[in-house]
């Protein structure tokens, strides 16, 4: 499916909600584990499945409540090699995991048939390393050839869009665009910083953004997304320039502390849901192209519901 088919410029009258942080919600509110943080690796339990289902369906249900479209992911953030043969998948394994998880969120979606006015279903695929460590040194070609096997088994999973989630230094930003169109898949970049308001590797949004567009020149993503981090850490960010066009939304965490911090606490922190729908508002009429709008870690449908509500009204719009 060609880019420019499945994201037009934002169109005033259509908002899109994501998912939340689907994976904390899983461990902490439902008790499964999840080895490395894959959450692919619960399609083979059929009461994580379960859980899996009623989970994504509080949220697709805001969509539905508030007329929202939707960008459907969440599953496959680690079902890339490197990960894969850490939990132990063959190549073929790990491909067919990746095709399942798009077939579970393809059923959800039928379930919404005539509820939601559009729901794209994606891949998500995540850094090769760890998303809040600099890690080893990436080329833009080791990234390219690293990411198109994964790109390559969506492509014939016959996904709306990819989305390149919590990316944190240019180089594998770029090798990634480059693989999504050299293979034919539609790719969204999900940035994230930390509490320096830059990604870790240093550079501003600002200058991540033009840095990543002119390396890839016609590869370059679709368009951009922040996530996984707090308000308070992307917003001081937002700096004026024609690059914020290149913006279209945020999936903000639910809490302020750091997030190795949160890594380490075991449970849930949900922070303040009625204040992160605020501050979602408050952007929305900031910017008024941004179109995509959704959750990160320790968000669910209570945060979900409280941002589309406050969308809403700062939009003037309900449907």
């Amino acid at each position: 499916m060609a880019i420019a088919e499945t994201f037009a410029s934002p169109n005033p009258d259509e908002l899109f909600l994501t998912e939340g942080g689907t994976e904390t919600e899983i461990m902490y509110k439902h008790g499964f584990e999840l080895p490395e943080f894959a959450m692919f690796t619960l399609l083979e339990k059929p009461a994580a499945v379960t859980a899996m289902r009623d989970m994504f369906r509080s949220q697709l249900d805001v969509a539905a409540e508030f007329g929202m479209s939707m960008l459907l992911t969440g599953i496959d953030y680690r079902a890339s090699p490197d990960w894969g043969a850490k939990l132990g998948y063959s190549p073929q394994g790990l491909a067919q995991a990746n095709i399942q998880a798009i077939e579970f969120l393809r059923d959800l979606a039928g379930e919404y048939d005539g509820q939601i006015p559009r729901i794209l279903i994606g891949g998500i695929v995540g850094p090769r390393g760890d998303a809040y460590q600099l890690n080893r040194a990436t080329t833009a070609d080791e990234a390219e050839d690293y990411h198109a096997v994964q790109l390559a088994t969506l492509r014939h999973a016959d996904v709306d869009f990819a989305c390149a989630a919590t990316f944190n230094n240019v180089p594998e930003a770029v090798g990634v665009s480059r693989a999504a169109n050299a293979i034919g898949v539609p790719l969204i970049m999900s940035l994230t910083v930390d509490g320096s308001s830059r990604l870790k590797s240093g550079p501003s949004v600002a200058d991540a953004i033009a840095s990543i567009d002119a390396e890839t020149d016609n590869a370059a993503p679709a368009f951009y997304l922040l996530n996984c981090s707090h308000p308070m850490e992307f917003e001081p960010a937002l700096t004026d320039g024609q690059w914020i066009n290149r913006l279209r939304g945020f999936r903000p965490n639910a809490s302020k502390m750091d997030k190795i911090a949160l890594c380490k606490l075991g449970h849930l922190e949900e922070g303040d849901p009625v204040e992160l729908g605020h501050l979602m508002g408050g952007l929305a009429q900031r910017y008024p192209h941004m179109d995509i709008w959704g959750g990160c870690c320790g968000t669910g449908d209570i945060h979900l519901r409280e941002i589309a509500r406050n969308l809403r009204q700062a939009r003037g719009t309900r449907t």
